[in-house]
């Protein structure tokens, strides 16, 4: 589990179905447990619905041989729940579970 910043935030992509793809130490030593999902984290819809204190911060890395991510990091823990770069088509969206269009 990760830290009790992001604990709620966790549990609530676990509980909506969304499939875990990775969970470790990502990047680097400052990296602790880091927890990947098969979907898009709506940061905009997350911040709405979920009262994350200040230590959470948005994260995103558009890659350009290593990967692309976005989720959120608490910068007090160095914890993370992380997705999708951005909405791909039949990608689960969280919180809402909706998929992306196809284009």
């Amino acid at each position: 589990m990760t830290c009790e910043h992001l604990r709620s935030l966790e549990c609530a992509i676990l509980s909506a179905g969304l499939k875990e793809t990775f969970r470790g130490q990502a990047w680097s030593n400052n990296c602790r447990e880091w927890v990947y999902f098969d979907g898009y984290i709506d940061p905009i819809a997350v911040r709405e619905h979920f009262a994350l204190p200040d230590c959470v911060k948005e994260h995103s890395h558009r890659g350009t041989h290593d990967g692309q991510e976005s989720g959120f990091v608490c910068s007090q823990c160095w914890d993370a729940v992380i997705g999708a770069y951005e909405p791909r088509a039949g990608l689960p969206i969280f919180p809402f579970c909706r998929f992306a269009p196809n284009r």
